[in-house]
């Protein structure tokens, strides 16, 4: 009698299942087995895929150009991903001490693998992002992309600059050095003098009335934990908004409706 001829060979067995794994885990993923050549079959494709779905079904030409964007917003997002990745990194080595926070920095020089080039590609990374995130907020601003129907994102925009800004403020004072102290010190002063919020402001920051151990916590909590946090959150609200508006502007959004109905 012959065999069925829809039976695998068994050796052929383990290989089919680790293929039809395979399979199942793309389909999984994208939810869709090939490429879509039609309207509707690219929207579902969008729709259900975990990758694409944060992106608009249709966007303009325009606003696809480089020399529109710049990639700016994703150069900022980018630096984000990699300062989180060394912030990481450098937690390991780094205890919120005033007896032993500068000793650990100088650690990092000597007595670390290549925490030379970590510590710097953080600092580095975290001044680059300060600028490159002005730098997007001001390209936004000149190309009106800030305009209806995109005021809230605009918001969203500058809290993540608000936020960015304070990332970099709370950082300053964990090398724990003379410039970080100083700094720190006339900068929750100026602070200080702040109508009505000044004063409770600065008390919060300090845990005190001066720069101290209580002011290295809380830096430490703020940089690490808090401020990160809070922006990742308005990151993916701000990303959940630009899918919403229809990705980014183009030149026709904002253009009056002319008159007539003509061209």
């Amino acid at each position: 009698m012959n065999q069925p001829t829809d039976v695998a060979p068994p050796a052929q067995a383990p290989r089919n299942r680790i293929t039809g794994f395979g399979r199942n885990i793309y389909r999984s993923l994208f939810r869709y087995g090939r490429v879509p050549q039609d309207a509707e079959g690219q929207s579902y494709a969008v729709f259900n895929n975990l990758f694409l779905h944060i992106h608009p079904v249709k966007v303009s030409r325009h606003s696809l150009r480089f020399s529109y964007t710049l990639g700016l917003g994703v150069i900022a997002t980018a630096l984000f991903l990699v300062l989180t990745f060394t912030g990481v990194w450098l937690m390991f080595y780094y205890f919120p001490s005033a007896s032993e926070a500068y000793n650990r920095m100088l650690d990092l020089r000597s007595a670390v693998d290549f925490g030379f080039v970590l510590r710097n590609v953080h600092k580095w990374g975290a001044e680059l992002m300060v600028l490159v995130v002005i730098l997007h907020m001001a390209r936004v601003f000149f190309t009106g992309a800030y305009k209806p129907p995109r005021e809230f994102n605009w918001l969203v925009g500058i809290l993540l600059l608000l936020l960015t800004l304070g990332l970099s403020f709370t950082g300053y004072l964990l090398p724990w050095d003379q410039l970080a102290f100083w700094a720190i010190t006339v900068g929750t002063s100026i602070a200080g003098y702040a109508p009505v919020l000044g004063p409770p402001m600065r008390k919060f920051l300090l845990g005190g009335d001066v720069v101290g151990q209580e002011a290295l916590v809380r830096f430490y909590v703020l940089h690490v934990v808090i401020l990160p946090g809070l922006l990742s959150i308005f990151l993916a609200v701000h990303f959940w908004r630009i899918r919403k508006d229809g990705g980014l502007s183009h030149p026709n959004d904002n253009d009056p409706p002319s008159k007539g109905g003509g061209q």
